[in-house]
C-alpha cells in the first residue's frame, strides 16, 4: 500500500524528464535534415556563382591576344615618338565599348603606357609606368598576364588581361616589344549577387575579402592582420592604400572540409548565424564563400520540438486516460479536445512550412532550368562559330591554289584557241576529218577543265554532321589532286605507303579531306626552299584505329614550337603568311570525328603529323594496292 505514493512520485519526474529528452532529440534530428537541406541549397547557388563569375571573366580572355596582333598596333609600337597616337586611343576606345570592358591601353617594352582608351580622362593611364604589375612581367616574359587588384589611378577593383607583342615573332628567342592590356570592372557580377536570399564573398590567397555581395565588407580581411602582415599587403600595391581591416567573421563549428557555421562580431551581419560554405576556383587562384542564413534550420528545430512534445504528450496522456478512464472521463474527453487543437495547429504550420519550402525549390528549379537554356544556347552559338571558321579556312587555302589551278586551265584555254582556228582552218579548205579530229580534241580539254573547276566545288562545301565510312586513299588522292601544280613545278616527289587491303575509317568526308589539304599545303611550304623536296604519305591500320601519316624533308619543327602548335592564332610563319588558324581547326576537326592529330619530329630529319581516327566497323574491300608506290611530280 505504502509503494504506490513512492512510483507515482517516480512517475511524475520521469514524465518531465522524457518529455525535455524526446524534444532534444528531435530537435537535433531537425537541425541535422535542415542544415543538410540549407546545404544543398548553398552548393547549388555557390555553384552557379562560382560559374557565373568565371564565364564573365573569361568571355574577355581573347580580346589582348587579338589586340596584340592588329597592324595598327603593330605599326605605332614600330617607332611611337614619330606618330600621332590619338587614332591609335580612338581604336582601343572603339574596342573597348564593343568588348564592354574597363579599360584598354599598350605598355612599351619598358612598361610605360603609350596609349589607352581613357586618353581623354584626368586619371588617364598614358604616361604612367606598371612595372610593378604582374601582368606586365608575365607578358613580356612572353606569356599570357594574369592580375586582379585596384586601380592605381581609379581606385577601382578590375581584372586585368595582358599579352605580348611582338613586331618580329620569327626569331624563337625574340623578346616581345611591347604589351596589350584589358582591364574588366567586377562591379557587374556584384550587382546580380544583391538579389540572392545569401551572402557571397571572394577571396584571395591572402585571405582578403576581394569582391562581396555586400559592400562594407570589401577590402576586409578573414582573419585579424599584423602590422607587417598589412606593411607586406601594402608594399604590393595590388589594394593601393586600403586599410584591409578585419571582417569580424568568427568561426562556431566546424561541419565539413569546408562546411562550418560562423557569426560576426561587428559589422552588417552581426548578430545571427550563418552556414558558410567555400568553393576553390584554381583557375583565378580565388576561393568563393557563400554564407547562408540559418533561420529556417532554427524555425525546423522548433517546429519538430513542438511535434515531438505534442506526441510525447498524447501518447502520455492516453496512457495516463486509460488507467484512470473511469474516474477522469469528463477530464480526459476536455483535455484531448485541446491536444487535438493543438496538433491541429501545429499541422496548420508544417503545412505553411512545407508551402513555403516548396515556391523557394520551384524558384531554385526555375532558375537551374534557365541556366542550362542559357547554357545550351551558348553551345549552340559556339558549334555554328565553329562550322563557319573551319569553312573560311578552308576557302582561305583554295584561294592559294587559285593560282595553281589558273595555271592548269591556261593551258586547254591555249590548246583550245588553237584547234578551233585549225579547224577553221580545215573547214574552209572542207577537209572534214581533220575538223572532226580538232573538235574531238577541243571536246578532251574542256572535260578536263570541267574536271579542274569540279574538284574547286568539291572542296568549297560545307561538310554534313554525320559520320559514314570514308577511304582515306581517295582522300589523299583527292588532296593531292588539288596541289598536282605546285607539286611539279616544286619537282616534289611524293611516296605513298598504302596498305594491300584498305582501312576504311568512320568520318566526314569533307572535313578529313580539308585537314588532309590543310597538313600538305603546310608540308609543301616548309619545303620551298629544300633543293630535292619529298613528301610521304602514309595509311596504317593498327587495331581498332587507322594511322594517317603526312610526312615532309623540310627544316622540321623547333621544340620551343611543338608544345603550341596547336593554340589558335599561333603561327611561325612572317606576318601576312598566316593567321595561325590551319593547324588549330585541323585539331578541333580530328577532335569532333573522335581521332587526335599530333606533330612530331622526324629523326631523319622534317616534321611528320599523324591522325588517328577510330576504324569503320562494316569492313570494305579496296582495290590492292602496292606496299610502296612513288610518284614523283616533276
Amino acid at each position: 500500500m505504502r509503494r504506490a505514493p513512492h512510483w507515482r512520485v517516480l512517475l511524475l519526474l520521469a514524465a518531465p524528464l522524457g518529455l525535455v529528452l524526446v524534444m532534444w532529440q528531435a530537435a537535433q534530428v531537425a537541425r541535422d535534415q535542415a542544415l543538410q537541406t540549407l546545404q544543398k541549397d548553398a552548393e547549388n547557388e555557390l555553384r552557379l556563382s562560382a560559374a557565373g563569375l568565371i564565364g564573365h571573366l573569361s568571355r574577355h580572355d581573347y580580346l589582348p591576344k587579338l589586340l596584340a596582333t592588329r597592324e595598327g598596333v603593330q605599326r605605332f609600337l614600330s617607332s611611337p615618338h614619330s606618330q600621332d597616337a590619338m587614332p591609335l586611343n580612338l581604336l582601343l576606345d572603339r574596342f573597348r565599348v564593343t568588348a564592354d570592358v574597363s579599360d584598354v591601353y599598350l605598355l612599351d617594352r619598358h612598361a610605360d603606357t603609350l596609349a589607352a582608351s581613357n586618353w581623354h580622362r584626368p586619371n588617364t593611364f598614358i604616361g604612367q609606368n606598371y612595372a610593378f604589375r604582374s601582368y606586365y612581367s608575365d607578358a613580356i616574359a612572353g606569356g599570357q598576364g594574369r592580375f586582379y587588384g585596384l586601380g592605381v589611378q581609379s581606385l577601382e577593383r578590375g581584372y586585368y588581361f595582358s599579352s605580348p607583342v611582338w613586331l618580329d615573332d620569327t626569331q624563337p628567342d625574340s623578346t616581345p616589344d611591347g604589351v596589350m592590356v584589358v582591364k574588366v570592372l567586377l562591379d557587374t557580377v556584384e550587382e546580380s549577387w544583391v538579389g540572392q536570399d545569401a551572402e557571397l564573398l571572394v577571396t584571395d590567397e591572402d585571405d582578403i575579402i576581394f569582391m562581396a555581395s555586400r559592400a562594407e565588407l570589401r577590402m576586409t580581411s578573414l582573419h585579424p592582420l599584423s602590422e607587417a602582415e598589412r606593411q607586406a599587403l601594402l608594399a604590393t600595391r595590388r589594394y593601393a592604400d586600403e586599410p584591409l581591416t578585419y571582417s569580424g567573421i568568427e568561426l562556431l563549428e566546424y561541419r565539413g572540409e569546408r562546411s562550418r557555421l560562423v557569426s560576426f562580431s561587428d559589422g552588417p551581419l552581426a548578430g545571427p548565424r550563418y552556414l558558410a560554405l567555400s568553393r576553390p576556383m584554381t583557375e583565378l587562384g580565388w576561393e568563393m564563400q557563400i554564407l547562408k542564413p540559418i533561420t529556417p534550420v532554427l524555425q525546423a528545430q522548433w517546429v519538430s520540438a513542438l511535434l515531438a512534445g505534442g506526441l510525447y504528450g498524447i501518447v502520455l496522456l492516453g496512457g495516463g486516460i486509460g488507467w484512470q478512464r473511469l474516474r477522469l472521463r469528463r477530464e480526459r474527453e476536455e483535455f484531448a479536445e485541446r491536444e487535438r487543437q493543438t496538433l491541429a495547429h501545429a499541422r496548420d504550420e508544417l503545412e505553411r512550412n512545407v508551402e513555403r519550402r516548396t515556391r523557394d525549390l520551384v524558384e531554385t528549379n526555375r532558375r537551374l532550368s534557365a541556366e542550362i537554356d542559357e547554357r545550351r544556347r551558348a553551345e549552340e552559338s559556339l558549334r555554328q562559330t565553329r562550322d563557319e571558321l573551319i569553312q573560311a579556312a578552308k576557302l582561305a587555302v583554295l584561294g592559294q591554289l587559285a593560282a595553281g589551278i589558273n595555271h592548269e586551265l591556261n593551258q586547254p584555254l591555249a590548246a583550245i584557241r588553237a584547234y578551233a582556228e585549225n579547224a577553221r582552218t580545215f573547214l574552209e579548205r572542207q577537209r572534214l576529218e581533220s575538223v572532226d579530229l580538232n573538235l574531238a580534241q577541243i571536246v578532251e580539254l574542256t572535260a578536263r577543265m570541267s574536271e579542274i573547276s569540279a574538284q574547286l566545288r568539291q572542296f568549297s562545301r560545307k561538310s554534313g554532321e554525320t559520320l559514314a565510312a570514308v577511304s582515306p586513299i581517295a582522300c589523299f588522292d583527292y588532296a593531292l589532286r588539288l596541289f598536282q601544280t605546285r607539286l611539279r613545278e616544286n619537282g616534289v616527289a611524293v611516296i605513298r605507303r598504302w596498305p594491300n587491303e584498305e582501312p576504311w575509317v568512320s568520318a566526314d568526308l569533307v572535313r578529313l579531306e580539308q585537314v588532309l589539304v590543310n597538313l600538305i599545303d603546310n608540308a609543301l611550304q616548309a619545303m620551298a626552299d629544300v633543293p630535292e623536296a619529298r613528301m610521304e604519305v602514309s595509311i596504317t591500320a593498327e587495331g581498332d584505329e587507322v594511322v594517317l601519316g603526312v610526312a615532309d624533308s623540310g627544316p622540321g619543327i623547333p621544340d620551343a614550337h611543338l608544345r603550341r602548335i596547336f593554340e589558335p592564332f599561333y603561327t611561325t610563319k612572317s606576318p601576312g603568311r598566316g593567321l595561325g588558324l590551319g593547324l588549330s581547326i585541323s585539331s578541333r576537326i580530328i577532335d569532333d570525328l573522335g581521332g587526335s592529330l599530333t606533330a612530331a619530329n622526324r629523326p631523319e630529319g622534317g616534321a611528320l603529323f599523324t591522325i588517328r581516327l577510330p576504324r569503320d566497323t562494316g569492313q570494305r574491300s579496296a582495290d590492292a594496292q602496292t606496299n610502296e608506290e612513288i610518284f614523283p611530280h616533276a
